[in-house]
Order: C-alpha cells, then sequence, then structure tokens
C-alpha cells in the first residue's frame, strides 16, 4: 500500500516544459518584484517598502533622525523578505546627493562619497526621510492607493505611492531583470513638473513638442550633455544615447596653462579617474602634464592639471576626453511597469501615465474626503435635529431607563439613525449653549457647500487636472532649485539645427573672457536708480563687459581689439546659470592670450548686398566695408581691418548705406557725419580719420542714428542723460565735434554712447555683475553740456562697465511674449581702455 501510495505521487513531467515554466516564474518575480520601477512613482519595490517603513515609523522630515539599523530592520522584518546589505546599500544611494538629484532619504553620518568610499556601518549612521520625500506619500492615508499583502500576510503595504511629483523622471533609476534593463536619467524637477502641465492643458503635444520644457537630463554632478539628438532620440522612442563630458575650464597661471576639472560625468569616480589619467601620463599616452592633483574640498569639487609651457591646452583636454572618463557615454533605456508590465516608454508616455495616476490620486482622495464629510454632516443634521427639539429630547433621555431604550426613542420619534442617536446621547452639556449651537450651525453649513465643491470635482475631470496642476505648482515652487547640467554642441558633434529650439537669448562676455548663454526671462524691468539683481558671477578682478540679446540660430561675429573676426552660431555658446561665470571664450575661439573681443555682432543673413559694416578704432579711424565680405570666415578667424601701431579696434555696427554715424569720446566730445563720407573699402583695408582726439582722449561709443531718437550717454560713476539728436549737428569727418557731456569728478569719463528711442529699455552692468534694465522714457531729456541724473547706483571701487539697449516696441507682455523681444544688432565696445598716449594722426585716405 505504501508503495502505491507513494507511486501515485509521481509524475511524469517534460523537464523543457518545467523549465521553461520555472524560470518564467522567476523572471516574472525579478521583473515585478525586484529590478523595474512602476511608471506611476519611480519607485521599485525596495524603495517604497524603506519610504513606506519610514512613514510608518513616523521617521519623517521634521523628525530627529533614527539609527539606520532600526529603519532596515524594520524593512526587512515586514516588508522586503531580502538580505540586510541590500536594503541598507539602496537606502545609503538615496541619501547620496551625487546619485539622487533630489534626495529621498536625509542621511546623517558617512554616506560614501563620489571618490567611491562605501558608507559606515548602519549601527553608526542615521537618517530619516527628506522633505521632498514627503510628497510621495501624501495622502497615503486617504484611501488613494491600493494595498497590497506583505510576503507572510501578516501585514499590508502600498502597491504604488501617491506621488505628488514626477519621481521616474526627477530621479531616475537603473536596473537589470532578467532578459531586459532600465536605465532612465534624473531630471530637473521644474521642468518635468512644467512638462506635466503642459500635458494636462494640451494632450496632443508629442515628445518632441514636450522637449520645448524638458531640454534634457539634468544630472545630480553637473556636466555638460553634448548634443541633443540622442535626447531627442531617447524622448522619442524610449532609447537613446548622450554623450556627457566633464566641466573643465583652461586657466593662464605664470604663462602657463592649466586645465580646472570642477564637474564630473553621472556615476564617475573621482580617485579612479584620477588614477587613470596619472597611468596615461606614466605610459607616455598622453603628454604635456606636468601635474596633477585633486583640491576638492567641501565646497565643491576642483581636479588641478598643470601643464607645461609649450603644451596645447585644448588639444590636451580633448585627448583626455578621448582616454578617460572625463567624457562618457550614457545609454538611455526608458523602462517601466505599466499595469504590472515592462514597456518602453516615450517621454509623452511617461507624463500621461503619470498624469493619469494623479488623476486616480485626487479622485480616490476627493472620494475619501466626501464620504468623511458626509458621515459628519449627517450626524450634525441629528445635533441640529436635537437642538430643535431639545426639551423634549431632555425629557425622553430622562424617562428612559437605559441608554439603548433612550437610542431607540429617538430614532423612532424624530427618524434618526443609529449614529446620530449616539452621538446626540454622547454630545456634552455645553453643547446647549448658544454659542455652541451657533458653531454646529456654522460647521454644518460649510460642509454643506464643502460637499457640494467635493461632488462638483468628482463630476468634472477638469477641475481635477486644475487640482493636479495648482498641486504641482506648489511642489515646485518649494523644492525647484537651478539646472545644473548644461547642454552644448561639440566641436566634432553634428547636430540638425532643426533639433535646436529657436529663441531669443542674452549672452554674455566678461572682461576676462568668460562667455555663457541665458534665456532673455532671466530679466525683467526695474525702476531707474534702483540697485539691480545679479546677472553674471565673475573671478576677482574680473569684470561683465558684453550684453546683447540674439536668437539662438543667428551667427555671432566676433571682432577682437587686434582687427580680427571669428565665426559660431549663437546655440554653440553653452546655456548656464545666471549667477554662473560662464565658459572661457578661448575654448569657443581660437583667439590669441593678449587678444580680446571687443564687438560682437549676430547676424542672421549674409546675403545682403547693401549691408555693410561700420567699424571705428580708438584712436578715432573708421572704414565701411560689405556685409559679404565676411560670409567665409575660418573657424581660425580673418582679418577684419588693418590696424595702426598702437591702435586697437574699438566697435562695428551694421548698416545700408542711408544712414548717419555719430561717435563720443571718453572726455565728452563728440562728432556726427554721414557713413557715405567714408567710401566703402576692402576687408583688409585701414580706413579714413573719423574723429579728431585730444590728449589722452579715445572712442568710448559709436552708433548709427535713426529718425527720431536721441543720443544716450552714461557715465563711469552710473549717471546718464538723453539729449535730442537736433542739438548735435551734423558735420564733415575727421573734426574734433562738439561737446556732449560736461565731465567732472561726481560723474566720471564717459562709459558709453548709444543712439535710443523711448520704447527702448536699458540694460546696464557694473564691474561687480550687477545688472539693471530700466526704460528709456525714464531717463531725464536734458541738454549737451549737462552731467545727467544717476541711473544706478554703484559701490565703491565698482562703476559700470556694460551699457546694452533692447528695443520692446512690439512688446505685450515682456515676461510672455518673447519673440518680439530684440536688440538692436552690435554691441559697443563700453568699457574704458587703459589710458593711451597721445593718439597717432592717420593718413585721410584707404591704405
Amino acid at each position: 500500500m505504501a508503495d502505491q501510495h507513494d507511486q501515485s505521487r509521481v509524475k511524469d513531467i517534460n523537464i523543457s516544459q518545467e523549465m521553461r515554466t520555472s524560470f518564467m516564474d522567476y523572471a516574472m518575480s525579478v521583473i515585478v518584484s525586484r529590478a523595474l520601477p512602476d511608471v506611476r512613482d519611480g519607485l521599485k519595490p525596495v524603495h517604497r517598502r524603506i519610504l513606506y517603513a519610514m512613514n510608518e515609523l513616523g521617521i519623517t522630515a521634521e523628525k530627529a533622525y533614527k539609527k539606520s539599523a532600526r529603519i532596515v530592520g524594520e524593512v526587512i522584518g515586514k516588508y522586503h523578505p531580502h538580505g540586510d546589505s541590500a536594503v541598507y546599500e539602496t537606502m545609503v544611494r538615496m541619501a547620496q546627493d551625487f546619485s539622487y538629484r533630489n534626495m529621498l532619504v536625509d542621511g546623517h553620518g558617512n554616506f560614501g562619497s563620489v571618490d567611491g568610499d562605501a558608507a559606515a556601518a548602519m549601527r553608526y549612521t542615521e537618517a530619516r526621510m527628506s522633505k521632498i520625500s514627503m510628497e510621495l506619500v501624501r495622502d497615503i492615508n486617504k484611501d488613494t492607493i491600493d494595498y497590497q499583502e506583505n510576503y507572510d500576510g501578516s501585514e499590508s503595504e502600498p502597491m504604488v505611492m501617491p506621488a505628488r511629483f514626477p519621481n521616474l523622471l526627477v530621479n531616475g533609476t537603473s536596473g537589470i531583470a532578467v532578459g531586459m534593463a532600465t536605465n532612465i536619467p534624473p531630471h530637473h524637477l521644474g521642468e518635468v513638473i512644467d512638462g506635466v502641465l503642459a500635458l494636462s492643458k494640451d494632450p496632443e503635444l508629442s515628445s518632441l513638442d514636450l522637449m520645448e520644457y524638458i531640454t534634457g537630463p539634468d544630472f545630480p554632478t553637473g556636466a555638460e550633455i553634448v548634443g541633443i539628438s540622442g535626447i531627442r532620440r531617447a524622448y522619442e522612442t524610449g532609447k537613446g544615447s548622450i554623450l556627457i563630458r566633464a566641466k573643465a575650464e583652461i586657466e593662464e597661471k605664470n604663462k602657463k596653462q592649466r586645465i580646472i576639472v570642477t564637474e564630473l560625468p553621472y556615476q564617475v569616480n573621482k580617485a579612479r579617474l584620477i588614477e587613470k589619467i596619472a597611468e596615461l601620463v606614466r605610459d607616455k599616452k598622453i603628454d604635456g602634464i606636468t601635474d596633477l592633483r585633486d583640491e576638492s574640498d567641501r565646497t565643491g569639487m576642483r581636479i588641478v592639471i598643470e601643464l607645461r609651457r609649450d603644451a596645447n591646452a585644448n588639444v590636451l583636454l580633448n585627448n583626455l576626453y578621448k582616454q578617460t572618463a572625463l567624457q562618457t557615454s550614457f545609454g538611455i533605456n526608458m523602462l517601466a511597469l505599466v499595469d504590472g508590465r515592462p514597456k518602453v516608454l516615450p517621454l509623452k508616455e511617461t507624463l500621461y501615465h503619470y498624469l493619469e495616476h494623479q488623476k486616480v490620486v485626487i479622485k480616490r482622495r476627493t472620494a475619501f474626503e466626501l464620504k468623511k464629510a458626509e458621515a459628519r454632516a449627517h450626524i450634525l443634521e441629528g445635533l441640529r435635529t436635537a437642538l430643535d427639539h431639545l426639551d423634549e429630547v431632555i425629557e425622553l433621555i430622562r424617562g428612559s431607563q437605559t441608554t439603548e431604550a433612550a437610542r431607540n426613542g429617538l430614532m423612532e420619534n424624530y427618524e434618526l439613525s443609529h449614529d446620530q442617536a449616539q452621538a446626540i446621547l454622547d454630545m456634552r452639556l455645553q453643547r446647549l449653549t448658544g454659542l455652541e449651537r451657533d458653531k454646529i450651525e456654522k460647521e454644518y453649513n460649510e460642509l454643506v457647500e464643502r460637499i457640494a465643491e467635493l461632488k462638483a470635482i468628482l463630476a468634472d475631470e477638469e477641475k481635477v487636472l486644475e487640482i493636479i496642476r495648482e498641486e504641482l505648482e506648489d511642489v515646485r515652487d518649494r523644492y525647484v532649485d537651478d539646472r545644473r547640467t548644461i547642454i552644448t554642441l561639440g566641436e566634432d558633434t553634428f547636430e540638425d539645427e532643426d533639433l535646436i529650439p529657436r529663441q531669443n537669448v542674452v549672452i554674455t562676455l566678461s572682461h576676462q573672457g568668460y562667455i555663457k548663454r541665458l534665456p532673455v526671462s532671466t530679466y525683467r524691468s526695474q525702476k531707474r536708480g534702483g540697485r539691480g539683481v545679479q546677472g553674471m558671477g565673475t573671478y576677482d578682478e574680473d569684470f561683465v563687459r558684453h550684453l546683447f540679446i540674439t536668437n539662438s540660430h543667428d551667427h555671432l561675429l566676433f571682432f577682437t581689439n587686434k582687427g580680427k573676426v571669428y565665426r559660431i552660431k549663437g546655440y554653440e555658446v553653452p546655456e548656464q546659470k545666471r549667477t554662473s561665470k560662464g565658459i572661457p571664450i578661448i575654448n569657443l575661439l581660437q583667439i590669441d592670450p593678449d587678444e580680446y573681443i571687443s564687438t560682437v555682432i549676430p547676424i542672421s543673413n549674409f546675403d545682403q548686398e547693401e549691408e555693410s559694416l561700420f567699424f571705428m578704432t580708438k584712436y578715432g579711424v573708421c572704414k565701411r566695408t560689405a556685409l559679404q565680405a565676411f560670409k567665409n570666415i575660418r573657424r581660425g578667424g580673418l582679418f577684419a581691418i588693418k590696424l595702426r601701431e598702437g591702435d586697437e579696434l574699438h566697435g562695428v555696427r551694421r548698416t545700408n548705406g542711408d544712414h548717419e554715424v555719430i561717435t563720443g569720446t571718453k572726455k565728452g566730445m563728440s562728432i556726427r557725419f554721414h557713413e557715405n563720407d567714408v567710401r566703402q573699402m576692402g576687408r583688409t583695408a585701414a580706413g579714413v580719420k573719423g574723429i579728431s582726439l585730444g590728449k589722452d582722449d579715445e572712442v568710448v561709443g559709436m552708433d548709427i542714428i535713426f529718425p527720431e531718437q536721441d543720443v544716450l550717454i552714461v557715465t563711469e560713476s552710473g549717471f546718464g542723460k538723453r539729449t535730442v539728436m537736433e542739438e548735435y549737428r551734423r558735420q564733415s569727418r575727421g573734426g574734433k565735434g562738439i561737446k556732449t557731456c560736461n565731465i567732472t569728478d561726481k560723474n566720471g569719463d564717459v562709459i558709453s554712447l548709444k543712439v535710443v528711442a523711448e520704447d527702448h529699455d536699458l540694460m546696464i552692468i557694473t564691474t561687480n555683475g550687477v545688472v539693471i534694465r530700466m526704460p528709456v522714457e525714464e531717463i531725464s531729456q536734458t541738454g549737451r553740456n549737462t552731467q545727467g541724473v544717476r541711473l544706478i547706483r554703484v559701490g565703491d571701487e565698482e562703476y559700470v562697465s556694460t551699457v546694452a539697449r533692447v528695443n520692446i516696441s512690439d512688446e505685450e507682455d515682456e515676461e510672455e511674449d518673447l519673440e518680439t523681444l530684440e536688440m538692436e544688432e552690435g554691441q559697443e565696445e563700453t568699457e574704458a581702455l587703459p589710458e593711451a598716449e597721445q593718439a597717432p594722426e592717420p593718413e585721410d585716405e584707404e591704405e
């Protein structure tokens, strides 16, 4: 019998079928329960369990830190039946500012470093939820999500978090499942929320349209993304690859160049990187490095690479990019669980599923609050009934032998429910006072309004979307910070220009040659005489020299003091934060160490035969050359004007042959003449005399005259004035001109002369990088021989360095309609150069 019984338990199975079935079960377990995040909250099960356990333990952002070992024990004991090291390592990453863009755990103690140092043991460290992680669990107790049993059925755990911000994109994730892997980069919180808001208003937006809001990944370690074609592919298909470069600057010290690395690509180990560079130098695979040291401290990262005097810094940096982790690729694979199934998601679909999740959360929360409000209103209705029949109710209760009898009597006599009758019996005597009765009535009326409002929300999805928008905007406003990763175009990167958005941008260039690009909305209009906002960080003894507004697709012609011209596109200038210093211009242009930019002119089209460029030098020499002569410019630049010894190119303006020119000098003189007084010359010609200068004088401003516009003078101490153009009579070129400003110790030398209209705005920048923007019409209109009024207050040892004019005549709203914001093309040299000796008199003919 025993043998027969045992034999009956034996089953014949196909081994290949069993292996297939068992492996599929294992694979799905890994995919669903371990390796992949949910598209709705961006969390894997272990991350979700850690946050839920901390929330249940009360280890929230406003509470004290608790030992990490206590948290890990709670997680593995109740929810996650795996090793404690796996849980602790996950929690450590959630607390590292170089791993998570917005950390979900607030760690206290040693949680590792970018050098690869491991975190201290969990018995030594402490942790609590971060403030932003509280937004993931917000409203979790309002029936907003579903729960499931834990591994042994003794507890319940959430299947997904309410997730009040799009965590999947904000913090990204990586994981290797069976037969598939995910690798989603982190993004900027503000940009992702803006993308969700845009999609909620226009569901027809494509992934490419959403790139207007979400420009690309934003890594916690900063660095630079080279090119946008990989980003576009990833957003449109869910898969792509991007190139990340370290942020490196080339500095010159003691006539030697050195490379300063301040930001590394995401997930690059700094210590191993330095070892690799040292190994390449030792093996002579890279030549020219004399010293390599790590000067990083708690204020930031700083790797210094000293070079030989004869080494070319740009070439050596490019070799480091190619041979070390200073440049890495990041393979994007946006794989996540959708309804429990793995799916590769384009950008739009990712945001769509998050938005749908938020609709469910808001509807379930609203239904929960409605049920609660209706239950309370039901009780209040019973209390109101009792107060309306107070004497009879008291008599009934006093005459009842038991509580049950009193309750049944109330239910029968006044048609009350069991809960209402019980509430009346539980009511304290103090609720019978007049004031308490008024409170009950007020609360009931408020609840009636609230119930109506909640029902209206449930009946109208647009109201649900409006609530989602308001709450997302609240999260964005409370937690947003500056973007860390900038997106640039490398010299060896070929991009489709159609991928690059056309937008108006502000470009600033400092005296020491640091350039950057900003959205034009960075600056707002202010009142005359204000202090301004910080517009650009500068190094010691550096100051902003140029500021102009252009389109990202325009050509930028850079004219240097040595008379050379270089050309790049507007989008090739890296976009950076408002207070950042920018990158050295030598990283974009091959200019000499003693050469600096004197003028930048944006050009959208070179094929205009009537267009010319009008040149003016420091010593008052001018010339006019056809714009088409600058159509083809080598990367190494071309000579734009032949300069006499000691002279420098001051400014260049774009003209059409029908304009008059006005020039101003540091000592307050000016001259007005027609541009045709200067005949058109070749690109390498030297030019003719434009104005005769006195001793120690030099040109500080040159502009084109337009109808019904005034002459604006700004001095180095922040004074300025407007003078009608009629006060400047037309003369022949080459004379000494007439007085344009009364120079005193109070207002200082003239720093800028411009032609302006009342519908212009004026941007003024000081040597400390302070920017103020004001309407020209607020500047007083006075005569030529006056000192003007104060336009900007400057501090001690601070003076005006740059003045730029902005045309806002077509603007309806400066902050909303950036398309119509333009700048008069061209930027003059506005910083007074060092005092020169008496200018040599040029001969009055073309050379």
